[in-house]
């Protein structure tokens, strides 16, 4: 997420002219699809929102808030899921990976029939609610959430095809970072609701953490290093992670040859001491946010932020309930 998500929206951030809204939801209710601890989930929002800070955005120029705080998020998905595709709905492939199957499986398969839940299998349309609730013109994604932002775009046409034209079809924000993959499985992404702790590194890791992590990243026995996400999935995944955090920008093929000489263990060495210099700062930073002195801040920017949203989405919704025929009697 730092890599491909945080780091662009701070850029995206800096970036942008005075005039442009930018709204940045923790997205909590997405939270649910699949089981979960109720404290924990306190717990994560809460660290989301310092790790949102720590990296550098700024409340006072963007809109922080929690998704579950804006009614008219779910509001909006039940208008759009009546007249979502279910049949779109079934070829996407998220529910498909979080519930460990493969990309071809079909809802009449007995095993989905009896794993897959209603929030899981519609949550896109929430997704989708999210972003039209804005009216966002642009989104920033990363690789794998291309196919939502395609469906928000298809749940956008939809509404104005049985309503009249309201939504506009937002416009996708790339993410120049390939998919950081999973430590454990370098053939699946790297995941913070995976059942291995181990599988990822995380921005409030110690650096006793880090290390014992990429010590244990699995790789493989072929002498040498050399960049083949097919053939050396865990080596070029650990390449990659080096050169996105690397002091000195060097690419992947700069990294590989400069280590061309080391054993496996003396990379991963390498690998996790750069990872540790290079979040030595942000985790300084995370850990104010986190800090008890900074817990009333948290729940100011969280309250600004959610009012703010409010009053955004509450426009929108004004002219939706207007159109679909639910304003008045």
């Amino acid at each position: 997420n730092y890599f491909g998500a945080l780091q662009q929206w701070v850029k995206i951030q800096d970036g942008a002219t005075s005039t442009t809204d930018l709204l940045f939801s923790i997205v909590d209710l997405h939270a649910m699809t699949l089981p979960y601890n109720q404290a924990r989930l306190r717990l994560q929002k809460r660290q989301t929102l310092a790790a949102l800070l720590a990296v550098g955005l700024d409340p006072q120029r963007s809109t922080i808030f929690f998704q579950s705080a804006v009614p008219a998020h779910t509001e909006l998905m039940w208008i759009l899921s009546c007249t979502a595709s279910v049949g779109y709905l079934s070829r996407m492939t998220q529910w498909k990976s979080k519930l460990a199957m493969s990309d071809n499986v079909a809802l009449s398969d007995p095993d989905a029939k009896a794993k897959l839940k209603l929030g899981l299998f519609s949550y896109p349309v929430l997704q989708s609610a999210d972003i039209l609730l804005y009216r966002a013109t642009h989104v920033p994604v990363g690789h794998d959430q291309v196919q939502h932002l395609e469906f928000a775009r298809e749940n956008a046409k939809n509404f104005n095809t049985a309503h009249g034209h309201f939504f506009s079809e937002p416009q996708t924000v790339m993410s120049p970072v390939k998919r950081i993959m999973s430590l454990k499985d370098p053939r699946v992404k790297m995941s913070k609701s995976h059942e291995d702790s181990k599988s990822r590194i995380l921005l409030n890791d110690t650096s006793d953490s880090i290390r014992v992590k990429i010590k244990a990243a699995l790789t493989d026995s072929i002498d040498g290093l050399s960049y083949d996400p097919t053939e050396r999935p865990g080596v070029s995944n650990l390449l990659a992670l080096m050169s996105y955090m690397d002091a000195s920008h060097r690419s992947v093929e700069q990294i590989t040859a400069d280590c061309q000489g080391l054993s496996m263990r003396a990379f991963k060495e390498e690998v996790a001491e750069t990872l540790i210099k290079g979040l030595t700062n942000l985790k300084g930073r995370y850990d104010y946010f986190m800090s008890a002195a900074q817990s009333q801040y948290l729940q100011e920017v969280a309250a600004a932020g959610n009012e703010k949203a409010g009053l955004k989405a509450d426009e929108t919704m004004i002219l939706v309930r207007r159109m679909i025929g639910i304003d008045q009697l």
